[in-house]
């Protein structure tokens, strides 16, 4: 029996993994067995999406040295006869020398150059114009940095991802009531449905896109803890199906395993900002107007933690 539970032990720690939900890198798993590695490969198969080497990087990201890396995660409404929009931008960075992730949320009505389409316009119809690739040449402009990779993922689908891990629990800071739905201010449990709600409201919240912001930003980081709980293994089929349906990156199976291996210790510290600006009509249209000031303070923040 002893020598069993060696072995069951050992096989546990054979493969560590990065699979990731939502909105969203890391979340860390131990892999039992490699009918568990098989099913991640294969749902990490179908999430293979366009690919994208930033050019503003002098050489490539070495993670077995630890390099700190960026990570562009949109979230997209597609829906029939429509391009859709990345109502959700958020700009991840990961530097596991200072133990920390942190991740910056981008408005969507942000006034910005449209990289690739010659126009200034509302940061998110970057996606609608030129999909993934115009959306990361964009940030890439706007913030002055390198985006290395992108998760976009379905919001529709979200909520999959949650009742994959079994919901989740946020602090909510107000009540709010939404589409039927009431959301109590205090610790919530949320299945799929009524996170993707939460994470919607908008103009029920004073503080607009900024609140809205913040609760997208409380739903991912809860679903990243979530995951990398070693419990949520039960349904890993459930958990990799829902991924492999509704995400789409460039990071490959082995650069996430790479990720699991070197990172974790970002995991320990994670921060959450947002880019504030005002809101201004220009020509008969409601824009987030950052000033210059507050942009150069997010740029140094971003590229401090990109150690660049």
């Amino acid at each position: 029996m002893r020598s069993e539970h060696k072995k069951k032990k050992k096989k546990r720690k054979t493969f560590k993994i990065i699979g990731f939900t939502l909105l969203i890198l890391f979340v860390g798993a131990g892999v039992y067995g490699a009918s568990v590695y098989q099913s991640l490969a294969g749902a990490i198969s179908t999430m293979q999406g366009t690919a994208h080497k930033t050019d503003k990087r002098v050489e490539d990201i070495k993670f077995k040295s630890k390099d700190p890396f960026s990570l562009l995660i949109l979230g997209v409404d597609e829906r029939k006869n429509d391009s859709g929009r990345s109502d959700t931008m958020i700009v991840m960075t990961v530097n596991p020398k200072k133990e920390s992730i942190e991740l910056l949320s981008l408005p969507r009505d942000t006034r910005t150059e449209i990289i690739g389409k010659g126009t200034t316009d509302k940061m998110n119809h970057a996606y609608a114009y030129g999909g993934v690739a115009m959306s990361i040449n964009t940030v890439e402009a706007y913030l002055d940095i390198p985006i290395d990779y992108y998760v976009k993922m379905n919001m529709e689908g979200f909520q999959d991802i949650v009742n994959a891990v079994g919901g989740v629990t946020v602090d909510n800071d107000m009540d709010l009531a939404y589409k039927g739905y009431t959301f109590n201010k205090g610790t919530i449990d949320l299945d799929g449905k009524e996170a993707l709600i939460y994470s919607r409201i908008r103009k029920e919240d004073p503080r607009g896109d900024y609140g809205r912001q913040m609760r997208q930003r409380q739903v991912i980081q809860a679903v990243m803890k979530k995951g990398a709980s070693l419990s949520t293994l039960t349904n890993y089929d459930d958990i990799f199906e829902a991924l492999g349906k509704n995400v789409e990156t460039n990071l490959t199976f082995n650069e996430m395993l790479s990720i699991q291996n070197n990172y974790k210790s970002s995991l320990k510290n994670i921060e959450q900002y947002t880019l504030e600006g005002d809101n201004q009509r220009v020509n008969g249209v409601w824009y987030n107007i950052v000033p210059e000031d507050t942009k150069l303070e997010a740029q140094n923040r971003v590229k401090a933690h990109l150690g660049l």
